[in-house]
């Protein structure tokens, strides 16, 4: 029987805490790590020692983190936010020991982070990485409800779009490939991967006539990574990309900036829509929202993305099969702990 996918709390004052119960009423093998207090009133729960204690039917395993406090709904606590932290520390821990399957973050608010524990990263997904042996990563959107289906990763994310021809370096675009190609062999089960680059310009540059990044970046570092062996096509016109036929033809796309991958993804399988960290020795989804402070203890939070993060993880972490689940023991706690404190270092 396969370890359970963890789930951590993420921001108590969002929507995090509420979803816990929701996922496990929609079936999933889940262990929940953060403070009890911080659920819902009336939900079961029963603290467990360990990862994988039973527990009786219906109840949600709780690995007990006691934080400074109850938390208010929508009003976050910035005496949380060395708690929140610390939980991710945590997570990471008993993924890297092999306790867990995997790892399914709630969202976390990073101003909230700032604010409470001088937070040093630019969002979880770094301080992921950091813990984990500052290893190179990349962002994947992969939808988990239409068929072909839609994987994005963009090789340039969380900038402006003024800076992204020059952040588009042809170290920056290998990497996003590299990492594309080992996920999908590793986590999705694919022997022979196709994975498709879109154009920076439209219409892929048109031969330079629009841009000349597709014809002496892009077109150059593709015909080498193909005498590699690697089937990756490109560059493509990324406005005809995404239909079903196109998508069809590769098994993951690289956008060059953020949201030329994120709108069609969002467009097509918003609720089912899954973040994945690509490149850490450890299975990691999200649900591809935020904290929605506006509607956290209301009832009105929808599971849909945090059950189908917890699908995935649970699908890649069958994928990756118990070798390199051996593998990640033998590593042992090789993630870095913060300091006493909870502050991120």
């Amino acid at each position: 029987m396969m370890a359970r996918i963890l789930l951590t709390c993420g921001e108590p004052a969002g929507v995090g805490p509420e979803l816990a119960p929701l996922a496990l009423a929609a079936g999933a093998d889940i262990v929940w790590l953060g403070d009890p207090r911080h659920l819902p009133q009336g939900a079961l729960w029963t603290q467990v020692a360990a990862p994988d204690d039973a527990v009786p039917p219906g109840h949600l395993p709780v690995l007990r983190h006691d934080f400074a406090g109850p938390a208010t709904p929508g009003r976050p606590d910035p005496a949380h936010a060395a708690d929140i932290i610390a939980v991710i520390a945590r997570a990471v821990d008993l993924a890297m020991t092999g306790r867990v399957a995997a790892i399914c973050t709630a969202p976390i608010s990073k101003e909230a982070l700032i604010r409470g524990a001088g937070f040093a990263f630019p969002g979880h997904t770094e301080f992921l990485a950091h813990l984990a042996g500052d290893v190179p990563v990349a962002m994947m959107l992969a939808s988990t409800t239409v068929t072909p289906p839609c994987r994005v990763v963009p090789a340039t994310i969380h900038i402006p779009l003024a800076d992204v021809p020059t952040a588009l370096t042809e170290p920056a675009l290998e990497q996003a490939i590299r990492l594309t190609h080992a996920a999908l062999i590793r986590d999705f089960g694919l022997s022979a991967p196709r994975i498709a680059v879109a154009g920076l310009n439209p219409h892929a540059g048109e031969g330079g006539m629009m841009g000349t990044q597709d014809r002496d970046l892009i077109a150059p570092l593709i015909a080498r990574l193909r005498a590699e062996g690697l089937h990756v096509t490109g560059p493509h016109p990324a406005d005809t990309m995404f239909h079903a036929p196109a998508r069809a033809r590769y098994d993951a796309a690289i956008a060059c900036y953020h949201d030329q991958g994120l709108i069609p993804i969002k467009t097509l399988d918003f609720d089912g829509g899954v973040n994945v960290t690509l490149g850490l020795p450890f299975i990691r989804t999200s649900p591809d929202h935020g904290t929605a402070f506006d509607i956290a203890g209301k009832g009105l939070a929808d599971p849909s993305s945090t059950i189908a993060a917890l699908r995935l993880a649970a699908q890649m972490a069958a994928s990756r099969g118990p070798l390199l689940l051996h593998e990640n023991i033998l590593r042992g706690s090789g993630g870095r702990m913060p300091p006493a404190s909870g502050k991120a270092p």
